[in-house]
């Protein structure tokens, strides 16, 4: 099997070189529009990726959700997702999108340990339960956030939730990528860092989420996931690995409340 096919996303999607402009001209308008309730740049390390974005509810925070932001542990940053937290903003919860390093400056392990960090610098801002989720490589990290040892005693009693969008769980695959050499795969690393081969902590409720249109590499990752630690996966119908993450915005749709129904 082709490695690099598998695990192409934008070939396969129809119009896809244009996604990523018109993700950061919505976050940029939603920022815009958040004024006061949008906390911008606050550090949770001491370099310029290590930096977050809180976004705060109407009246007290229920809680907050932290979002990690995919782009194969390789691009991107926080500003381009901002509007992503509108759905459980409208729910009463505030929101955290952190950057964190990416490779080749930085590798997997301590990117896991970056964001693990941004979420208790978010969860010190706001009482209350915090839930993580992440999409794609953000996946893989909202995941390793679930996994037993990775918080704090305290922290992991508050991380109540996990909801891995799209994740890579079994890294393995990658190395027979193009990536895998920026990416500084080893298979050390491999073993340490697929969640897929590690124990979930207990008391951690996870729910992964995949769309239906997905490459069947990504399905196959989802399911590995949920089959592994024996949690429930969502398919979502007619949903790409670029538009499964809309329905974020919409605070009655089911991604949302999965997120922070019941909590």
């Amino acid at each position: 099997m082709d490695m690099d096919r598998a695990y192409a996303n934008g070939a396969f999607i129809a119009g896809g070189d244009a996604y990523p402009a018109r993700w950061a001209a919505e976050a940029l308008a939603f920022r815009s529009k958040m004024g006061q309730r949008a906390a911008l740049g606050l550090a949770y390390g001491p370099t310029e990726r290590q930096r977050y974005d809180l976004f705060r509810p109407v009246g007290a925070a229920q809680g907050t959700v932290v979002f990690v932001h995919g782009g194969y542990w390789m691009a991107f940053d926080r500003s381009g997702w901002s509007h992503l937290a509108a759905g459980a903003l409208a729910r009463g919860w505030a929101v955290a999108m952190p950057s964190y390093t990416l490779a080749p400056e930085a590798r997997i392990s301590a990117m896991a340990r970056e964001i693990a960090a941004a979420v208790g610098a978010a969860a010190a801002e706001t009482p209350g339960p915090v839930v993580v989720t992440g999409h794609s490589a953000g996946g893989h990290l909202a995941a390793r956030m679930a996994c037993d040892g990775v918080l704090n005693a305290g922290l992991a009693a508050r991380v109540v939730r996990s909801v891995p969008i799209s994740p890579l769980a079994d890294l393995a695959p990658l190395r027979a990528t193009k990536m895998a050499g920026t990416l500084q795969l080893t298979d050390a690393e491999v073993a340490s860092e697929s969640p897929a081969f590690l124990s979930r902590r207990p008391g951690c409720g996870v729910t992964v989420w995949v769309g239906g249109q997905e490459r069947p590499a990504f399905l196959w990752q989802a399911r590995l996931l949920s089959e592994h630690w024996d949690c429930p996966w969502h398919v979502e119908p007619g949903r790409h690995h670029f538009d499964v993450i809309d329905d974020l915005a919409d605070p009655d749709g089911l991604l949302v409340d999965t997120l922070v129904g019941g909590v």
